[in-house]
């Protein structure tokens, strides 16, 4: 309930994903601060993410340099993650499927950088609604190609032995430009 309140009225919301361990400088931290500041500039949305360091602080800071709106849900851990300090809000979670669900809720696409499992079990659940279509017109851009080479391959394997279908690769955008990934997100939120 004290998630469904903080969020509701914060408006249309992109989720960034990605590893909290990258630091300033890194070349996928700048690339999560430079999509994030191209979704805020060009369309106009609030950048959410988990809330912490790393790819997390990248994206609500590119968002906060392009004088965008930049929320963070975190979640409690036993090695605690502070609050990155480009937040204009910020809320905590105890529990990892409630804050799933709002991050669906209240987002209108995600972007997935490289990250750990945390990262993978969010950008697999989400494509697992949109394939059984739970939701729908529900972009996902992986960004990061160097990093998500072997997952291509193996999503490629996949299709070969008929786990998924061939259309099912349709649901990713794989790209490294972040005009790619905004033309993308626009043409599923203004286009349909």
């Amino acid at each position: 309930i004290r998630g469904v309140r903080a969020l509701h009225f914060m408006g249309p919301a992109i989720t960034v994903f990605g590893s909290a361990r990258f630091k300033e400088g890194h070349r996928y931290y700048e690339l999560a601060r430079q999509v994030s500041n191209r979704i805020s500039t060009d369309l106009g949305l609030t950048i959410m993410t988990g809330g912490g360091p790393g790819i997390m602080e990248a994206a609500n800071r590119g968002a906060r340099e392009a004088g965008g709106h930049s929320v963070g849900c975190n979640i409690i851990l036993p090695h605690e993650q502070k609050e990155n300090p480009y937040l204009d809000k910020f809320v905590l979670f105890r529990y990892f499927f409630i804050r799933k669900v709002l991050l669906v809720k209240y987002s209108f696409a995600f972007v997935i950088l490289p990250g750990g499992f945390g990262t993978m079990d969010e950008f697999f659940e989400t494509l697992t609604l949109i394939q059984t279509r739970k939701i729908a017109n529900f972009p996902i851009v992986v960004m990061g190609a160097d990093f998500f080479k072997q997952m291509r391959e193996f999503l490629d394997e996949m299709v070969k032995q008929g786990t998924i279908s061939p259309e099912d690769l349709d649901l990713i955008l794989f790209t490294d430009d972040p005009e790619e990934a905004v033309t993308h997100i626009r043409k599923y939120l203004f286009d349909n």
